[in-house]
């Protein structure tokens, strides 16, 4: 696995820093972020995603919040190969 550092949410303390890394090899973001509460999980679950499908999370899966600062470090098509260019403009 080949991860590429992509953002950090500026200014965190040492121990709380929602954090953005892609995955060279399929193109996958990894998340490290603030786990959404029980409220706002249920919340979702009453929102609901498409017909027939569970709001059920499963053990292997869970939901966060990830701060709207983070957007700006999430790769985009017009990125132009160019995935977390948006890192160096934090």
């Amino acid at each position: 696995m080949t991860l590429r550092f992509l953002g950090i949410v500026p200014n965190t303390p040492t121990d709380e820093s929602p954090t953005i890394w892609l995955d060279e090899e399929t193109g996958d973001l990894l998340i490290q972020s603030y786990k959404a509460t029980e409220e706002e999980v249920k919340a979702c679950q009453e929102v609901g995603s498409i017909p027939g499908h569970s709001t059920d999370v499963p053990d292997h899966e869970t939901i966060i919040r990830l701060p709207a600062v983070m957007l700006k470090f999430i790769p985009r098509p017009d990125d132009n190969g160019e995935a977390g260019s948006a890192a160096t403009r934090a």
